[in-house]
């Protein structure tokens, strides 16, 4: 590839990491490691990236040694794995003595992109790689780099970076503090509605922001890569699946339903469908702790990586919206270690079962007239198994204990529990 090209393309990014606001984000680095993170489009991974590079060059790099290529830049139309040897080069060409630093963006374009990775961490050199598909975390990409890089999944901005973000405090004092209690309350809504997208906070009108966000994980990240041809169908299963988030749905049902809308499918698409979904980061699946095996795959209950995305399907839901912002939550925080508890012979039904935390929790907008509904399964639960040691019911407000015989549930306002440790 034109060299001088590389070169324009390495010094613009380079100018334009100057000059752009870097947000502090709750994730940490190892100095001598490198590293890919993967997550939902524009949720933070590239400024992470930008980070790091001010850090080095802070520590006293020179930014000769910062070699940043986005590869959804234009002017690299046609890049393909025959020419990254020439971004060797062209590092080399700027600096032949001192250590170099490289950053790729959204290297998962280029096909053959793993060989390259593995080749630069061979010959020890620091890489930073980033992608917007769960495919670079496979087991045949994992054999292939071998242990060479930490992967990190990136998500977008909790609850405690949102407030962070707006300099709106939430500590202890705060929280017990009238008027920067309600400043948090109202960002918790705010956040709970439209989500923790890095860029949303930026905007007023953030639903027209959000809408570009899907439609570029939609038709880039899914459609495009992943060359689907029923389009309508993905678009629809998409609608059912948000719609549905709070309950359990199989594979059938969800062809049945977008069937029912006039486009034709199969239960076979669906599940594929589902899955090109999944490794673009927009949705993500518990399964049943106690299903067989075939029922937790065939079974999962949905959520979106993100509330904004999810509440462009939604209107006047603010339940679902509820329950999906704590399953991001738990998701942040015990990644695949997640699930539900549905079981027909004990008539237990828990929204959220912490197997290694032995918790479980219930989401429940309000309690009012439903309070005895949604304690039935936890104190059920915790009369018949020893794995219950803390029963929790997530509410929008309200905040009191509910004891039963030597059981007590938590009852946690939802911006509490969202800023929890």
């Amino acid at each position: 590839m034109n060299h001088d090209l590389l070169k324009e393309v390495i010094f613009d990014q380079a100018e334009f990491i100057k000059n752009s606001e870097i947000i502090k984000r709750d994730y940490t680095f190892e100095k001598n490691a490198n590293y890919i993170l993967v997550g939902l489009r524009r949720a933070g991974k590239s400024t992470l990236l930008y980070g790091i590079a001010k850090e080095l060059v802070a520590e006293g790099c020179d930014w000769s040694q910062i070699i940043y290529i986005n590869f959804e830049d234009d002017r690299l139309l046609g890049f393909s794995v025959s020419d990254f040897n020439d971004i060797v080069a062209v590092a080399h060409e700027l600096n032949d003595s001192k250590e170099i630093y490289y950053f790729f963006d959204e290297i998962q374009i280029i096909d053959g992109w793993e060989h390259f990775a593995r080749r630069l961490a061979d010959q020890k050199n620091r890489v930073y790689i980033t992608g917007s598909n769960a495919k670079m975390l496979s087991s045949e990409m994992a054999s292939t780099l071998g242990g060479r890089y930490i992967p990190k999944m990136i998500m977008p901005f909790s609850l405690g970076e949102v407030l962070d973000y707006k300099n709106i405090l939430h500590d202890e004092r705060a929280m017990f503090t009238t008027s920067e209690s309600a400043k948090i309350r109202r960002a918790c809504q705010e956040y709970i509605a439209c989500g923790g997208l890095p860029e949303v906070q930026l905007f007023t009108n953030k639903r027209e922001y959000i809408k570009t966000v899907y439609e570029k994980v939609l038709l880039g990240d899914i459609i495009e890569r992943e060359d689907v041809k029923n389009k309508l169908a993905l678009r629809l299963m998409i609608k059912k699946i948000a719609e549905t988030v709070m309950s359990e749905i199989s594979f059938n049902t969800l062809a049945g339903n977008v069937k029912a809308s006039g486009t034709k499918t199969s239960t076979d698409s669906m599940i594929e469908y589902s899955s090109y979904a999944q490794n673009a980061y927009l949705v993500f699946r518990t399964s049943n702790y106690v299903s067989k095996f075939a029922e937790k795959e065939g079974t999962p209950r949905f959520y979106f990586y993100d509330n904004g995305l999810l509440s462009l399907f939604l209107v006047n839901k603010k339940s679902s919206l509820l329950e999906n912002a704590v399953a991001v939550h738990l998701k942040r925080k015990f990644e695949n270690e997640i699930y539900y508890f549905k079981s027909k012979q004990t008539g237990i039904d828990i929204d959220f079962y912490l197997p290694k935390q032995k918790t479980e929790i219930q989401v429940a907008y309000e309690l009012g007239d439903a309070e005895e509904r949604e304690t039935r399964s936890l104190f059920s639960f915790a009369e018949k198994s020893e794995e219950a040691q803390r029963l929790i019911i997530v509410t929008n407000e309200e905040e009191r204990t509910i004891t039963k015989e030597n059981f007590t549930i938590e009852v946690v306002p939802i911006h509490k529990f969202l800023l929890a440790d």
